[in-house]
């Protein structure tokens, strides 16, 4: 079998092109990888957090995680919080895109200002909707109360359904700009020549958004619900600033519990166990959307 000899020339090229490359590979070894590696190898000890001291235990942590209903409980808050502030994202993402696609005449501004939830800071955010839920001086108990909807104030984060709804709510509020953005790009791609035909052939708005806007929004609508599926599946922040993960545990997420476990009962090893299981769920949410990419890019 011969061989194909390189110029210097080609060669120069290839190792400025591994140079050129480096950093990012150094960058991502110790941003993706490192990290990784060492919640994988602490999942296997039993590690006090503040010596960062322990002693090997293999599996029994995976074994101790699968046998409490608290990980149980909070993987299914996990999914509910997902599954619901992902939804109305999605809804509210297409419908505010639909509306925002047509010719209105504050188009430009109402664009602009649909960003705002989701580029205010989640700190902020949770201040902001902190003060209208409270159930002593809110500003939503007392328009409510007003109206004459309620006779007391709601406490709408101390208490469930309440709490999880509240969470959600506020989740979609703040996330559902990113559905806006990429469903509206794709609307202003889609070929008048299919609406014009649609309506030759009788069909009304309706049929129209069934028949020509949906299909041609299908598959970034697709990459959408991944990538959503994934970042909600992770969320900390907006949650532990919102409810801590009360009432009691009924808003506690997975990510929520790997902070309890690893800071507040101090067994890093445990909270790496966590970690672990958590970024197995979410690597078929990333195999899936790779695939998925993928089969777009072939086609």
């Amino acid at each position: 079998m011969s061989t194909v000899r390189r110029t210097p020339l080609e060669r120069q090229y290839a190792l400025i092109g591994s140079l050129l490359i480096a950093p990012t590979v150094l960058i991502f070894c110790a941003v993706i990888v490192y990290p990784l590696v060492s919640a994988v190898y602490l999942s296997l000890f039993q590690v006090f957090t503040p010596t960062l001291e322990g002693s090997w235990v293999g599996l029994e942590n995976y074994r101790t995680l699968l046998g409490k209903n608290e990980f149980w409980s909070s993987l299914w808050t996990n999914i509910v919080w997902t599954v619901g502030t992902l939804t109305l994202q999605i809804i509210c993402g297409v419908g505010m895109a639909l509306v925002l696609h047509q010719n209105i005449w504050f188009r430009s501004i109402a664009r602009s200002l649909i960003l705002f939830p989701y580029f205010v800071s989640t700190v902020v955010a949770v201040l902001v909707w902190k003060w209208v839920f409270n159930d002593l001086y809110g500003i939503l108990n007392h328009l409510m109360i007003v109206a004459g909807l309620i006779d007391f104030p709601v406490d709408y984060l101390g208490s469930m359904p309440n709490a999880m709804i509240s969470v959600i709510l506020v989740g979609a509020w703040k996330y559902f700009p990113f559905v806006v953005i990429a469903v509206l790009a794709r609307l202003q791609t889609i070929p008048d020549a299919l609406y014009e035909a649609a309506r030759i052939d009788g069909a009304g708005p309706i049929a129209s958004f069934w028949d020509v806007t949906l299909p041609q929004l299908r598959e970034v609508l697709v990459v959408i619900i991944m990538l959503r599926a994934i970042w909600d599946f992770k969320e900390f922040d907006l949650i532990y600033l919102l409810t801590g993960g009360g009432p009691v545990t009924s808003t506690q997420t997975l990510p929520l519990l790997v902070y309890k476990e690893a800071f507040k009962l101090n067994q890093m090893g445990m909270a790496s166990a966590y970690a672990v299981v958590m970024m197995a769920i979410m690597l078929v949410f990333m195999v899936i959307y790779i695939r998925r990419t993928r089969s777009e890019d072939d086609t």
